[in-house]
């Protein structure tokens, strides 16, 4: 009858949204298996390390960046063209916000899997520790590359990208969890 009561009182309130994380954690979801949960959830975060890889290699480096943003902007009808335009660092810096943010999402959902419970401070911490410590590997990679150098004002940086997106996560949880209260 516990299990029940939650429920029977979103109907007796009639609202739309009726979901609950106390009514979550007697719901009966199908477990994965261990093969579902690594395709689902940790293959795209394989990906993710593989293309940041591939990104921090002289493929990539600032001429080769520069020569892109350049016909870019040419295209666009802006003639902003030499050796390093403001354009290529802010382009390159934003790649670092945005491509550690993605992984950290990648991340989160992966540590989550299909838990019942929609968040924990846990998966926060292990993602953005995975973060950190990958964009310290990707700096160190990069001192040994050709035309890139490594910079630990970069790895801050990208940590940074990792944080913010886990702070969206957490704001939008505690949003999301207050909404719900205040409808039931």
């Amino acid at each position: 009858m516990k299990s029940v009561l939650p429920f029977l009182i979103c109907i007796q309130s009639r609202k739309l949204s009726c979901y609950d994380e106390q009514m979550s954690e007697h719901l009966i979801t199908p477990q994965l298996t261990t093969a579902e949960r690594l395709i689902r959830y940790w293959i795209p975060v394989g990906l993710m390390l593989c293309l940041m890889y591939l990104f921090s290699t002289d493929i990539f480096s600032g001429e080769n960046t520069q020569r892109i943003i350049d016909w870019i902007l040419e295209l666009l009808g802006k003639n902003e063209q030499g050796p390093e335009t403001g354009t290529n660092f802010l382009v390159r810096k934003f790649a670092h916000f945005f491509e550690y943010a993605v992984l950290a999402i990648l991340l989160f959902r992966a540590f989550r899997a299909d838990s019942r419970a929609r968040w924990r401070w846990a998966w926060c911490v292990y993602a953005f520790s995975v973060v950190v410590v990958w964009a310290l590997i990707d700096e160190l990679h990069q001192s040994f590359t050709r035309t890139r150098g490594s910079s630990i004002y970069d790895s801050l940086l990208d940590s940074a990208g990792g944080l913010f997106a886990l702070a969206m996560i957490t704001i939008y949880h505690f949003f999301k969890r207050r909404k719900t209260q205040t409808n039931v």
